[in-house]
């Protein structure tokens, strides 16, 4: 198995959510047993040897991935979800995305200070959803040691806005 496998899985759906957009459905990844175990593979050697205490998944689709990835390495498993959707006391963040603007949040306690953190999500576009995502997990003391995705659209320079921080991505386009 190889990336050339998980690249040919991913098809391209033109004008989706809006014209304009090609969006990377990973659905033919997840349902192929093969291609969704070497996906989590692929990220979990992102992790590059470092003990991780949590992994963070970006809602939604991001969700799959960080929790598989989780349980493999034996860590905690974080969400950061859109606005209004975890039920305790959060903190949140606002940002520009490729084509709008949102607001993530975090539960306040979802990690300790220096606690070695994964962030992981499906795709890097742009790079504003995981700079929110990168600043709350700062803001709660996380030791972040890398942003690790499925997919990067390396022309959309995401990983510019995540420095210092190491990025990961499996596939690249």
């Amino acid at each position: 198995m190889s990336t050339a496998s998980l690249r040919a899985a991913i098809r391209d759906v033109i004008d989706f959510p809006k014209p304009g957009i090609v969006f990377k459905d990973i659905t033919p990844v997840l349902a192929d047993a093969q291609l969704f175990r070497e996906a989590i593979s692929l990220l979990c050697n992102t992790a590059g040897g470092v003990k991780i205490d949590k992994v963070a998944g970006i809602d939604a689709r991001g969700f799959i991935f960080a929790a598989a990835v989780a349980d493999r390495l034996g860590a905690g498993f974080v969400p950061i979800r859109k606005k209004g959707k975890l039920p305790w006391k959060t903190r949140q963040t606002s940002y520009a995305l490729e084509y709008g603007e949102s607001i993530v949040e975090l539960h306040e306690d979802a990690v300790a200070p220096g606690e070695s953190v994964l962030l992981v999500d499906d795709l890097l576009a742009t790079g504003g959803t995981a700079a929110a995502s990168v600043q709350l997990l700062a803001e709660l003391g996380a030791n972040i040691v890398a942003v690790s995705v499925l997919i990067e659209l390396g022309f959309l320079a995401g990983r510019a806005r995540l420095v210092p921080h190491p990025v990961h991505a499996v596939i690249t386009y």
